[in-house]
């Protein structure tokens, strides 16, 4: 299920607002340890930098083709995510537009296989993102918990930046939140 709610900074609206549009979707499961990291990665974004209006952060959980409309008509699409390949656990790994499809023939999980559809239909569509990029980090553990593995949770901050980068280098404006005081109680 896709949860909007963490769209922190609002989306655009209308034709200009669709051309514009930058998408940073989490996916992963939040039951299962590192595989939830995608929407870990989100939620801290969302926490350490303020946004401009087009760009959208959505929490898509294990959603499969749910994320077609969400998608559709992006112009950006960056998608956090746990993902297997040939580096160490905790590694940060980066794939853009071409290499996005060939990382997809070895799936991780069943929500990967969904969004490899998604990209597939908007592209048969004419209406996939000009841009996919898919940042994520090598899991240690995919066990049931709630809690990252210390290998992944101290990827994060690298993870967090790579995602920063690549909406940089999209021209987007990354502008940091001062770090939030915890209360003393």
């Amino acid at each position: 299920m896709i949860n909007t709610n963490l769209q922190s900074q609002g989306g655009a609206s209308g034709a200009e607002g669709a051309a514009s549009r930058v998408l940073v979707l989490g996916i992963g499961n939040l039951l299962m340890q590192d595989e939830g990291i995608g929407i870990h990665a989100v939620r801290q974004l969302g926490s350490r930098y303020r946004l401009p209006e087009n760009v959208e952060l959505i929490d898509g959980g294990t959603s499969g083709l749910d994320l077609l409309p969400v998608i559709e008509d992006a112009r950006r699409l960056i998608v956090i995510d746990a993902l297997r390949c040939e580096a160490a656990p905790g590694t940060v790994v980066l794939f853009r537009n071409e290499e996005v499809p060939a990382f997809f023939r070895t799936k991780l999980s069943p929500h990967q296989v969904g969004l490899a559809d998604v990209l597939a239909m908007l592209s048969f569509k004419g209406t996939a993102p000009a841009s996919v990029t898919l940042v994520g980090v090598v899991p240690s553990e995919m066990l049931v918990g709630m809690e990252l593995t210390p290998v992944v949770s101290d990827s994060m901050d690298r993870l967090i930046a790579t995602v920063v980068d690549e909406l940089t280098r999209s021209g987007v404006k990354c502008e940091p939140l001062p770090p939030s005081n915890p209360v003393d109680q």
